[in-house]
């Protein structure tokens, strides 16, 4: 019997979208994977993306905060009925479940400051690419969600998304292979050697979000990249988590 069989399941919440199995955001799946991973208890609320501010405003979860100082709303948010935690944010969620939860840890050997590092140098690389990911989140949301992604994310990133795909795809595979590099420079499989860890986590994310949200060539553009490395680093998170 598990150890978390008398628990309440936890509560994540993620955006619905016209994909079978709905999910395709990175930010939820690294929940997901976290949850999965630790074996706990736990279901999904499905929210609109254009109802994200109102439902969980209706919670009270608490907004983030842009780089511009304004406040939005987002998912994933993780309610946890057995200690009455409300947590906004993918990496604060995964902080609060390896205190709260710390069997198969997430950020072993005290390495939370140094993945807390990690994640926004990992995503430096991506984010001059992510205009072409927008474009195809367009293409499996419903059209009020669509309207609203497109006013919420046009606030970081300027429209159109879609002038040069050529130059983001030239970036993302650029990208790739500096992270590429950092894993060659590790022993293990894994960004810390032998030791998985929630640096894995969110490189797997988003190797799943593209596998979901771009066409079926584009992704296998994507896979070919670095001799495969991105679709076993996936695979591999996948297993580990018990998502495979």
């Amino acid at each position: 019997m598990s150890q978390y069989s008398t628990m309440l399941p936890l509560v994540m919440y993620d955006i619905v979208s016209n994909l079978p199995g709905n999910h395709f955001s990175p930010n939820p799946a690294k929940t997901r994977f976290v949850l999965s991973y630790k074996n706990l208890p736990f279901v999904t609320l499905w929210v609109e993306y254009s109802d994200i501010p109102i439902a969980m405003k209706a919670i009270g979860a608490k907004p983030n905060k842009r780089r511009d100082g304004s406040e939005v709303y987002t998912v994933p948010v993780l309610s946890d009925p057995n200690t009455g935690a409300l947590i906004t944010d993918s990496l604060e969620i995964a902080s609060y479940l390896d205190k709260t939860y710390p069997e198969k840890p997430i950020f072993p050997n005290s390495s939370e400051p140094l993945i807390r590092a990690f994640e926004p140098a990992y995503l430096s690389l991506l984010q001059h690419a992510i205009k072409y990911i927008f474009v195809r989140a367009t293409e499996i949301l419903s059209p009020a969600s669509v309207k609203f992604f497109t006013k919420a994310r046009t606030v970081d990133v300027p429209l159109p998304w879609d002038v040069n795909p050529d130059a983001d795809w030239e970036l993302l595979e650029k990208g790739h292979n500096t992270v590429y590099e950092w894993y060659q420079k590790t022993d293990g499989k894994w960004i810390m050697g032998d030791t998985f860890s929630y640096a894995d986590i969110i490189v797997a994310s988003w190797l799943l979000s593209y596998k979901r949200v771009l066409k079926a060539d584009e992704w296998l553009r994507v896979s070919s990249w670095n001799g495969g490395k991105w679709t076993q680093v996936l695979a591999d998170v996948e297993k580990e988590c018990t998502l495979s």
